[in-house]
């Protein structure tokens, strides 16, 4: 039997609940790149451009191990026409820092076609200030 209570709520019985929003420490790892190894841990800033250093490098929905959401799409762009891919790459990489809460925007991009590579500079604004980002990619 289901139960039959008609109980009529009024928006005045219901309780809001205040929630303390927080921001978590971005403390990680640092990775160092040229060494192939875990040096120490580092925090804000540093955190950050280890972040989107990660990010550029990881090619989206290729690891079960990060969200689909993480990584950035670059491997369907080899063999496109640079005229494609320099808005696209505008587009993707926008698209894949933007995931990350720091992050608010990517713009003032700067493209180079070098020997079949496109070499491609933008700002970073983040909650930390402007950073300077590059990434070059194969076309």
């Amino acid at each position: 039997m289901l139960p039959t209570d008609n109980i009529d709520y009024d928006i005045e019985d219901v309780s809001i609940i205040n929630f303390d929003v927080r921001q978590e420490p971005s403390k990680t790892f640092k990775l160092n790149i040229e060494k192939n190894k875990v040096d120490s841990i580092c925090d804000d800033v540093e955190a950050l451009k280890q972040t989107i250093f990660l990010i550029l490098n990881t090619e989206r929905y290729q690891h079960l191990i990060y969200s689909w959401n993480y990584g950035v799409e670059l491997n369907d762009l080899i063999g496109e026409p640079v005229s494609y891919v320099i808005p696209e790459l505008e587009r993707r990489i926008t698209e894949a820092l933007v995931q990350d809460d720091r992050i608010e925007n990517a713009d003032n991009f700067q493209f180079e076609n070098i020997k079949g590579k496109v070499h491609c500079k933008f700002i970073v604004h983040t909650k930390y200030g402007n950073l300077n980002a590059e990434k070059v990619v194969s076309v």
